[in-house]
């Protein structure tokens, strides 16, 4: 009787062992087989907070899972159950299963390098960063203006704009827009260093009414190499009480500009026309660079009031009003010619 107990145990154990190899031998074979031979580039979104079994769905849909069963034994094995990264992923189905929970659990999220050129508006950074779906459009727009958001930036204004620098960003979907916010204002404060705010200070320039003048400068310039003489212009016309009289200004606060400055523009009652008022606008009308934040701190050393246009990106500069006003003759005489 003992021994036909033992030998039930046997068989049981026996084959017990078998199936855990039959299953073992089947999973490994799974795990480093391609998904098929397809070779599909395959986009994956997986929500903060999503449970593994919420996830086996997703890739599931995706066409990236081939059998629920392998692919969750295989996530037990790796430990993964509560180990994966939420945000983008980038697959494709010649990868095999292992490498797909590779990815999974080295959080390898889909990065969007974005560049965000120099001088553009909050509103225009805006486009750009949801082009890429990298914001919430109503969030970014009540940050730029959230006081106590603003604050945490040490952003002493009404507004975020200015303070967004123009640089080469790597972010990915994970990414909230207040953290997306966040990290182009810290790479302003990581270049506008405490000794450029000394020599703004110097020149008679609070932090914003510095990078206000600056937003201006890079809005005029076509040339980066005119920009510390347009700067001249600028800082001349203000000692001297001028009105600063930039074109940019005067439609910065327009919701639908068509992109051509007309004379009507230069007429609008708008705190930010500097043909009205005078002195600079109450805030940055764009998000300067670099060559246009050193240019405002380091004016050319010319005695320029004037500049106009010449059509190819440059400025013809003069010191005096005739000399602009005949430069303004001579510029249409050539348009016309034309």
């Amino acid at each position: 009787m003992k021994k036909l107990i033992f030998k039930k145990i046997y068989y049981i154990i026996v084959l017990f062992a078998a199936g855990i190899l039959t299953f073992s031998t089947l999973l490994i074979n799974y795990s480093i087989n391609s998904i098929d031979k397809k070779n599909t580039a395959v986009i994956v979104d997986i929500p903060t907070g999503s449970s593994f079994l919420k996830i086996t769905e997703i890739l599931n849909d995706a066409g990236m899972i081939k059998n629920r069963i392998f692919f969750y034994s295989l996530a037990m094995v790796r430990q993964a159950l509560s180990s994966i990264r939420a945000g983008e992923y980038e697959f494709n189905t010649s990868m095999t299963p292992y490498d797909v929970m590779n990815k999974l659990l080295h959080g390898e999220i889909k990065t969007y390098k974005l560049t965000i050129p120099e001088d553009l508006s909050v509103r225009e950074i805006a486009l750009r960063l949801l082009e890429y779906k990298l914001i919430n459009e109503d969030d970014f727009f009540e940050l730029a203006e959230d006081e106590e958001f603003l604050k945490s930036l040490n952003i002493k204004a009404d507004s975020i704009e200015g303070y967004l620098f123009p640089e080469t960003y790597y972010f990915d979907r994970s990414m909230s827009t207040r953290q997306i916010m966040r990290i182009m204002v810290s790479q302003f404060w990581k270049k506008v260093t405490p000794e450029m705010l000394e020599r703004a200070q110097t020149l008679g320039f609070s932090a914003h009414k510095y990078i206000t003048l600056a937003s201006i400068i890079g809005k005029e310039a076509g040339d980066r190499a005119e920009k510390p003489l347009i700067s001249a212009v600028f800082h001349n016309r203000l000692k001297r009480k001028m009105r600063l009289q930039s074109d940019p200004t005067a439609v910065y606060d327009l919701e639908n500009f068509g992109g051509v400055v007309r004379r009507s523009h230069l007429k609008r009652n708008s705190p930010y026309n500097t043909y009205i008022i005078y002195g600079l606008p109450p805030g940055p009308i764009a998000n300067p660079g670099m060559d246009s934040l050193l240019a405002a701190l380091f004016p050319a050393d010319v005695n320029y009031l004037y500049f106009v246009s010449q059509r190819d990106g440059t400025h013809f500069f003069s010191a005096s009003l005739d000399v602009h006003n005949q430069a303004v003759s001579r510029l249409r005489i050539s348009r016309k010619q034309r």
